[in-house]
């Protein structure tokens, strides 16, 4: 029993050991001098027109960042910018600003925010500004705090819309179906053009085949008759025998004078 408790007693100890190094981490930020910071930007954005955040904008990031430093205040003129930006969204949607009440500082693991309740002609806001743990100024959020119905109203709208996409994907899906049943009648159909452009086209002729012209056995044995003739009389002119010389063939002229 007495171990039991030592050891809950141990456990205690260091219980209270890191809720004392929790603690020490905000001793490091003066919430008076950060809410003089905030107090002072948004009073300085307040009264800014249109001209003056265009001259801001306009500046190189060197003389920005002079202007800021001569001004005191923490923060570099990239995160100066992206502010006026942030508080002219905010003047959008809450309308012109009114006033805020003080600021309190919440610490968190990246590092301290000054949180206050600022006043609007359309609707009431909350406005944070961030500080690393060095105290520089780092952003500025305006949230805007919408009623129930409006709530509603929004998350109504968000549901038509995205319901509405969603039935128009479909509609769109089922008319891309609809109009797959038309490729094979559109093929079937092409098809058969291509067969009749086939079909009318001309065959080429076929070559004609060569004539052959048959000699009669009568013709045959004059051709040989006269081939004897013939050796004779040359073998007389020749003063040889027809033993010296074969006739193999004769051929006739068209134009035959003897007739």
């Amino acid at each position: 029993m007495k171990k039991k408790i030592s050891i809950l007693g141990l456990v205690l100890i260091l219980v209270l050991s890191f809720t004392g190094c929790g603690q020490s981490d905000t001793t490091g930020y003066d919430e008076n001098q950060m809410a003089q910071y905030s107090e002072a930007l948004i009073q300085n954005f307040s009264s800014m027109s249109e001209d003056d955040f265009a001259s801001f904008q306009n500046m190189s990031e060197l003389q920005l960042d002079l202007t800021l430093l001569q001004a005191g205040f923490p923060i570099t003129g990239e995160n100066f910018l992206s502010m006026i930006n942030a508080w002219n969204a905010g003047i959008e949607e809450c309308g012109a600003f009114i006033g805020v009440d003080g600021f309190e500082m919440e610490v968190t693991n990246d590092g301290a925010t000054m949180e206050a309740d600022a006043e609007y002609a359309d609707r009431d806001a909350t406005i944070q500004i961030s500080f690393d743990d060095e105290m520089n100024m780092e952003s500025l959020t305006v949230s805007a705090e919408y009623s129930t119905g409006e709530i509603l109203q929004k998350a109504g709208l968000n549901t038509i819309l995205g319901m509405g996409t969603v039935f128009v994907v479909l509609i769109f899906l089922s008319f891309v179906i609809w109009l797959l049943k038309f490729i094979p009648v559109l093929e079937q159909k092409f098809r058969k053009n291509k067969t009749v452009e086939e079909t009318a086209a001309p065959a080429p002729a076929a070559p004609a085949e060569p004539v052959v012209e048959e000699i009669p056995a009568e013709d045959e044995t004059d051709d040989t008759e006269l081939a004897a003739v013939i050796a004779a009389a040359v073998a007389e002119y020749e003063g040889t025998s027809t033993d010296g010389f074969v006739v193999r063939s004769i051929r006739r002229r068209k134009s035959n004078k003897w007739n």
